[in-house]
This record gives C-alpha cells, sequence and structure tokens, in this order.
C-alpha cells in the first residue's frame, strides 16, 4: 500500500470509472469492448474472483486491491451492456442492493429483536423465501444456489441452508457415523463393474464429508483447494529432483522417496 494518506472521495471516484467504461463502450472506443456480451465475459468473471479469492487466501492485500477493482470493473461492463439496451443501469443495481439489504436486516433497520448471528442467519433465510414465494408457490430454500458453482460448494451451501430450518444432524458424532456407513457403502462397490452405482455412492461420501467439514466450521471447497495445492507443490518437487539427478524414467520408489522429502521439508 502506499504510504501516504490519500483523500477518498467514493461517489467522485466512482463516477470517473463509470465515465471510462463508458466512453470504452462508446462508439470510438475500443472495438474489443464494443463487441463484448455477457456471456463473452463469463469466463472472465469467473477467473477475476478466483484471483481475488487466492489474493484473500494469500493475505496479499495489494494484490486483494488490484483484484477487487478487476471484479468491480466487470460489474460495471455487464451493467454498461444493460443500460445500452435500455433495461436498467448502475443506479438501479444500486438501488436494489440498497433495498435489499435494509428489508434483509430488520434487526437493524426495523424493530426485529435477535439474540445471535445464528438468528440473523435464520431470518435472513426466511425473507428471501418470504420473497421468492411472492414470486412463486413453489419457492425453495434452495432456490438462489448457482449449480454452476464447484459441486461441493453446492453442497455445503445446501447443508447451510437446511441447518438454518433445523434440518441437520444433532452432534458431530452423528455425522461420523454416518461417514462411516457411507464408505461401507462405497466400499462394497470397489470391485463392483456398475460405473453408476460407484458414482452414486461415492456423491454420497463426498456430500457427507462436506457435512462433517461445515460441522468443523471448515469450507469443503477451501479444504480440498488446499489440498491441490499442496499436491501440486510436492509433486513440482520431484520434478525437480529428478531433473537435477537426471532421471528420465523413474520408479514409483524413487518418486515416493523424493515425495517424503518435500513432505518434510514442510
Amino acid at each position: 500500500m502506499d504510504g501516504e494518506k490519500k483523500d477518498c472521495f467514493p461517489g467522485r471516484e466512482f463516477e470517473a470509472l463509470l465515465d471510462v467504461v463508458e466512453t470504452l463502450r462508446a462508439p470510438g472506443g475500443c472495438p474489443w469492448d464494443r463487441q463484448q456480451t455477457h456471456k463473452s465475459l463469463r469466463p472472465y468473471l469467473i477467473e477475476e474472483v478466483y484471483e481475488l479469492v487466492e489474493a484473500i487466501d494469500a493475505e496479499d492485500y495489494d494484490a486483494m486491491r488490484e483484484e477487487l477493482g478487476d471484479v468491480l470493473l466487470h460489474i460495471l461492463f455487464h451493467t454498461d451492456i444493460r443500460r445500452e439496451a435500455g433495461d436498467f443501469d448502475i443506479c438501479d443495481v444500486i438501488r436494489q442492493i440498497r433495498a435489499k439489504l435494509i428489508r434483509r436486516h430488520p434487526h437493524v433497520f426495523g424493530d426485529t429483536k435477535v439474540k445471535d448471528a445464528g438468528e440473523v442467519l435464520h431470518n435472513w433465510e426466511n425473507i428471501k423465501l418470504d420473497e421468492r414465494r411472492e414470486k412463486s408457490e413453489k419457492a425453495s430454500l434452495l432456490d438462489g444456489i448457482p449449480r454452476s458453482m464447484p459441486a461441493l460448494l453446492v453442497a455445503q451451501r445446501m447443508q447451510e441452508k437446511a441447518s438454518r430450518i433445523g434440518f441437520d444432524w444433532e452432534k458431530i458424532d452423528d455425522v461420523w457415523e454416518k461417514v462411516k456407513e457411507e464408505l461401507a457403502e462405497l466400499e462394497s462397490e470397489i470391485h463392483s463393474d456398475d460405473t453408476e452405482k460407484f458414482e452414486d455412492e461415492l456423491g454420497d461420501i463426498l456430500f457427507v464429508l462436506t457435512n462433517l467439514a461445515r460441522f468443523k466450521g471448515v469450507n469443503a471447497e477451501m479444504a480440498l483447494r488446499r489440498t491441490n495445492e499442496k499436491f501440486a507443490r510436492r509433486f513440482r518437487y520431484i520434478e525437480q529432483k529428478l531433473r537435477e539427478n537426471k532421471i528420465e524414467k523413474p520408479t514409483l520408489e524413487i518418486m515416493d522417496k523424493f515425495w517424503d522429502e518435500a513432505k518434510e521439508m514442510e
């Protein structure tokens, strides 16, 4: 971060950024920016969100500042596409989220009393469900969870939402018993030719392991990401040692040796 403190005028800075985005999209602006659509920008938005998550995980606040700006740019870009089409503009987006925050925080902006954060979440989900039922009688508490998210994240979000209305295990020991039950069912399918059944049992164990993670206050998706990074780090060490020792056809024994070295170094 810069050493000296700068004056902050959010409205002025926001308007200046908005002007830049509109100029890029306007006739005579950038040819690449002008031809973008919601769908063409989608992969870039997803990438920017993941880069922001990485900066958060690394506690790299300089990178976080940059990545937050990149995500904000995408919000303005998508909004400007709809402004050009006459559907809505950034003021509509801001008004809607402001109204939503006030509506879903009656304990702050109204007379509702709450005893803790858990009750806040319970009320939040009920308010969301009431809002959806105004549009459809078949509205579910699970509506609104993007199915395009990683499956572990979807599982955890569904479990969290269900638990807020009491549909949950009573204690972690019960979850662990379910883990062992699902492991036994998965084991029974290891030598089976029925891959669909094996896939079904594998999904069950991943789902209940996500429940176990939730009970421990751990995000299953983040846990798997950390393990992926750990595997990549150790495997790169193996590759490095193979190059250093000029081993072109390594045995599993040799690679296991280098893996153990990498593990000990951590």
